[in-house]
This record gives structure tokens, sequence and C-alpha cells, in this order.
């Protein structure tokens, strides 16, 4: 009898330190919540406050849409055509990454060729430097050859942000296939293309999908490159925001609109592609 009351007591401990862990744990990420989505409400407040009540109150103002109107409808203000200017370019950039890049992954995931560590540690290294670094002489050779203001001026130097991103994490997924599968569709008769493009493009999605999705947003935010190498025929949202700030007064909250109009695309191609994304930052790790 002692027995079954002490396994009774121990049985309901247990059940009261899971509950006590489940409710710690719903509050950490309640707060981690909060944190996280704040500065996105503030930039919404702040949005809907005139001037002069952006820096003169906090939660008690007269809400009014003149923000939303002058960013969208201003016929000076030219957002709109730079949002959808931004798409073309960082949409291109993504395709032509996804044309180059997958191919070039799978290459160094299954190929071995003379110092093939260090050509991928120098097409990452890409990535980690800074784009002032190499702006100048792109911004010369883009003068000289014409692409100075293009659609496929940007799209190209794109690359540079893109690409390392998508190759190294593209390659890890390729890696993780066994080449044994490769090896037993070309003896069912499969061409090498036909295992590529039906065997192993399916299997790597997740992680096609992720790359490309983190290689959009760092491409959509670029701020350097089109700041430079691109003038009237061609702007980004990153640029045509700066009119906001360096006018006679800065207007922030039109540089709020400016921000929410600008991360909608990224939040809500995240959600769309949530279990994909999930996926693919979770499995198939970047290896070198």
């Amino acid at each position: 009898m002692d027995n079954i009351t002490m396994l009774e007591k121990a049985t309901k401990r247990k059940k009261t330190i899971g509950r006590v862990a489940n409710i710690f744990r719903y509050l950490v990420l309640t707060v981690w919540l909060i944190f996280a989505v704040f500065p996105l409400f503030w930039m919404f407040i702040c949005s809907l406050k005139s001037d002069a009540e952006v820096v003169s109150t906090v939660f008690k103002f007269t809400p009014t849409l003149s923000n939303y109107s002058i960013v969208l409808f201003r016929p000076d203000s030219n957002y709109i055509k730079a949002f959808f200017q931004n798409f073309v370019v960082s949409g291109g950039a993504i395709l032509l990454t996804a044309i180059a890049g997958v191919p070039a992954a799978y290459a160094f995931a299954r190929y071995d060729f003379k110092n093939k560590e260090g050509w991928a540690f120098q097409i990452l290294s890409f990535k980690f430097a800074p784009e002032i670094l190499v702006i100048l002489p792109v911004f010369m050779i883009f003068q000289r050859i014409g692409l100075y203001d293009t659609y496929f001026g940007l799209i190209w130097v794109y690359q540079l942000i893109t690409m390392p991103l998508l190759i190294w994490v593209v390659r890890g997924y390729f890696e993780d296939i066994n080449v044994e599968i490769e090896q037993a569709a070309q003896l069912d008769g499969y061409a090498w293309y036909e295992v590529f493009f039906r065997i192993l493009l399916p299997l790597i999605k997740p992680g096609l999908v992720a790359a490309s999705l983190l290689a959009f947003i760092f491409a959509w935010n670029s701020f350097t490159f089109p700041l430079i190498l691109s003038g009237v025929h061609v702007q980004t949202i990153t640029i045509t925001s700066l009119r906001f700030l360096a006018s006679d007064s800065v207007h922030y909250g039109q540089v709020a609109v400016a921000a929410i109009i600008a991360v909608l695309p990224e939040i809500v191609i995240c959600l769309f592609i949530q279990k994909h994304l999930v996926r693919g930052l979770s499995f198939g790790a970047v290896k070198g």
C-alpha cells in the first residue's frame, strides 16, 4: 500500500513538474514572440502617425492614412514603380542563380578535381566580402560595357550575393544523397540528365527552396549595389525609400510605410513555403 502511495505521489510530482515546464516554455516563447514582432507592430503604429505625433506621442495619437497616400499615390514618389523593379531584379537574380548554381553545387558534391575545396571556399568568400570592396571596379566596368543602370547589370552583380549561399546549401543536399541512387537509375536506362531532373531535383527541393528564399531576401534588401549601379531607369525600393529621409526633414511615418510594404513580400513568401523552408533549414546542413 505504501509503495502504491509513493508511486502515485511520484507520478503527480512528475505531472506537476511537466506542467510547470510547459508553462515556463510557453512563457519564454511568448516573450520571444513579443520581442520579435514588436518592431513590426511599432513600424505600423508609426505609419499611422503624422510627423509631429511620431516624436511627441507613444500610443495616444490620431490615426491617419496620409503617409500611405504620399508613399503609394503621390506622382513624385515612384515607390510602386521601384517595388516592381525590385521584384524583377531580385527574381531575375534568383532565377539565374538557380540555373547556374544548382549544376555547380552538383559538381562540387559529386566530382573530384584539383583544388576543389579551395574553389568552393573562394566562391563562399564572395558572400563574406564587403560589397563596398568591389563596387568601384564593378561601377567602372559597367560604365564601359553599358550595363550601368540596367536590369541585367543588377541581376548579374547580385550573383555575388546569391550564388555562394545557394551553392553551399544545395551542395550539402547533394552530398546527403547516396550516389548508388543515381547508379541504379542509370542501370534502369535513364540518361544522366533524366536522373538529374527526375530524381535528384525532387530530392533536393526543400534545400533549394530554403536557399532560394534566403538568397531572395538578401537580393531584395541589397543597398550598396543598387545605390551605385542604378540611376534613373532602374531603382530598387531600398534606394527609393531614401527620398523620405533626404528631404527637407525626415518623415518617419513615410519611412515606416516604405519599410512595411518592403517587408510584406518576404513575409508572404515565407508563409506560403513554410513547410519547405523548415525542412530545408533543418535537413541537409551546410558542409565543407
